[in-house]
């Protein structure tokens, strides 16, 4: 393809069902860029300013979410600016430390028009100007600071002097978009199908923006790169939206895609098609249908149980109208702005929490969602059953097929995590600290079969609610379908093939998750190969294992109880097997958790049955 042409535009549907673009005039791109908005274009234009007043003045959730806002900007006042420093081979930390005072203050500045936010602003962007540079051997770093540094440029543009705009501009040629523009080869993120393309695009196409007056030519040759290389990772959101590196991944890769389809919309009033990627706005449902009552998300692959505000919702929200998706959101902001009042500002609720402000529909309506069963295609299916979406105590129940080859995977196929009666039952201990692992020698991006990554006790199935055959791993680049997920007035059942996720461990394995009411029915179907086998049922859990009987008992959390009987085979002695201390002194603690379960001996060529009831409280 020559200059002259820009893959970019209108996303289309190939008949294998993967994502294709359609070629157009590269004019037509540097048409867009020759009209763009003036200072400020990047999200919140200075046509919007007088909705983005009167919207904060007559919803009362966006007044309370805009004055916390300005108290972690008051807090920011007195911090000092950021500095140059890595945690091992990363400097991310300073970049989205960056980010956070970039937006918090120059919302406040752009709100209130006061001084004091604008000169501390304009000292940040000092501060990231005087680095070295912005850590170009982890790219994530520099798309990171590029954005903070674009975002000041551009936002504080009408008041900067002449000389305050040439070292900034410079700062963000030299540091954020040479490393990029100037690399001998491309690098690996451009077409990859991970947050980083997402991320890295979104700092570049920001930091072009922010100087498209001085080259013109250069914002084209990026937003070519970014509408070229976007479409491979954004068709894992094809066809329902579903994520397959987890909701704390979904937040990062997603936010940064919606920051950059809106750059481009406010900036060049167009996003050139990707909005419209299969799939793509639906996956407000993502973090929406993997949040449990508990507000705790269901965490598979490297994510955290925790759970907090999403600024993309509310995009999400406003361009689907669809208030619904912000059910959840609405009491996490809640707690958000709590939080930040009780700390005078200390805790920020999300570095791009500002934006929120931004993309929210006013006054939207809070209703709750009506589906109680979600099922979501792609890399990493899921199935979601929820017995209500107002109480508080439903029953809700998240299982995960799919593959551990998946971006930040673990070997978590056919697992399941658990609510009931306000508690998490069955968990997932989500991944540790990456820093820690890398310190260690430790060859965590390494997604061979023999690779230590395995080793890491929270990564392997003996740390899921899933199954383990004679001690052994899943097998890497299976993929477990589920064949079946169908929905009913008690609840629903769902089918996970597992046959492949045990290749040369057992002949054939299926299981079967049923939900009536509250009681949880997981019926696993196994056929051994020509030699025997042992299966070890186990449920990673906080609560305590009572016996009444080899195959039934109780567990004990908060209060509560949750029966638990084995129907099938009947000749099981339940047990505990506790997940601390873990086996490896690398491995992070995991205090109060333990693997609740059996073992069941399969004979060669045999198939079993293994039945479990678990009735919630």
């Amino acid at each position: 393809m020559t200059g002259r042409w820009l893959i970019f535009s209108l996303l289309l549907l190939a008949p294998d069902g993967a994502l294709q673009a359609a070629e157009v005039p590269r004019a037509a791109v540097l048409d867009r860029t020759a009209r763009a908005t003036a200072h400020p274009r990047l999200f919140w234009t200075a046509a919007e300013d007088s909705a983005m007043h009167e919207k904060i003045r007559v919803d009362p959730r966006l007044k309370a979410a805009a004055e916390a806002a300005q108290l972690t900007a008051d807090h920011m006042l007195g911090e000092a600016p950021v500095v140059y420093r890595k945690d091992g081979r990363r400097l991310l930390g300073r970049s989205r430390e960056a980010l956070g005072r970039m937006t918090h203050l120059g919302f406040a500045w752009r709100i209130t028009g006061e001084q004091k936010y604008f000169d501390r602003a304009l000292a940040e962007l000092r501060a990231m100007a005087a680095m070295p540079d912005w850590n170009p051997s982890h790219f994530l770093d520099v798309a990171e600071m590029t954005l903070a540094a674009a975002l000041g440029y551009d936002w504080l543009y009408p008041r900067l002097a002449s000389e305050d705009r040439a070292w900034i501009k410079q700062a963000l040629e030299e540091k954020g978009l040479a490393p990029y523009l100037e690399a001998a080869a491309k690098p690996g993120w451009e077409r990859g199908r991970n947050n980083w393309n997402q991320v890295c695009h979104a700092g570049m196409v920001a930091g072009a923006l922010a100087l498209l007056e001085d080259d013109p030519g250069r914002a084209a040759e990026v937003i070519q790169r970014a509408l070229e290389g976007l479409p491979a990772v954004m068709k894992v959101y094809n066809p329902d939206g579903n994520y397959p590196e987890g909701p704390a991944y979904w937040n990062y890769g997603t936010s940064f895609n919606v920051m950059l389809v809106a750059m481009l919309e406010s900036a060049l009033g167009t996003d050139f098609g990707l909005s419209q990627s299969p799939g793509f706005l639906k996956t407000g449902e993502f973090p929406l249908q993997t949040m449990g009552p508990t507000l705790l998300a269901f965490n598979f692959g490297d994510c955290g149980v925790g759970a907090s505000f999403s600024p993309a919702m509310p995009w999400f929200a406003a361009r689907t109208r669809q208030p619904e998706l912000m059910w959840y959101e609405w009491e996490l902001l809640e707690r958000g702005i709590a939080r930040v009042r009780s700390t005078k500002g200390r805790a920020q609720i999300e570095r791009l929490f500002p934006l929120a402000m931004v993309w929210a529909e006013k006054n939207a309506p809070r209703r709750p969602p009506v589906e109680k069963v979600w099922h979501a295609r792609g890399q990493n299916p899921l199935v979601i059953f929820r017995g209500s979406w107002t109480d508080p105590g439903a029953v809700f129940l998240a299982i995960k097929a799919g593959t551990p080859s998946a971006s930040h995977g673990h070997m978590d196929s056919g697992s399941f995590v658990l609510d009931a009666a306000g508690a998490r039952w069955s968990l997932d201990l989500g991944a540790q600290d990456y820093n820690q692992l890398e310190q260690r020698g430790i060859r965590l991006w390494d997604f061979s079969q023999e690779s230590e990554r395995w080793g890491i006790f929270r990564y392997h199935n003996r740390a899921h609610s899933t199954l383990m055959v004679n001690d052994a791993s899943q097998r890497v680049t299976s993929q477990a379908p589920i064949l079946e997920c169908a929905a009913n007035d008690a609840g629903g059942v769902a089918e996970v093939d597992l046959t492949e996720t045990y290749a040369d461990q057992l002949a054939r394995a299926r299981r079967t998750f049923t939900l009536a009411g509250r009681r949880v029915t997981i019926e696993d179907q196994l056929t051994a190969t020509n030699t025997p086998a042992k299966v070890r049922w186990g449920m990673v859990t906080s609560a305590t294992l009572k016996t009444a009987g080899s195959n039934e008992g109780w567990l004990e959390l908060q209060g509560k109880r949750l029966r638990w009987e084995v129907i099938s085979p009947r000749s099981v002695t339940l047990t505990s097997w506790p997940a601390n201390p873990p086996p490896h002194d690398y491995d992070a603690p995991n205090p109060g958790v333990s693997v609740v379960g059996f073992e069941v001996p399969l004979a060669a060529g045999r198939s079993e049955t293994i039945k479990v009831v678990l009735d919630c409280p």
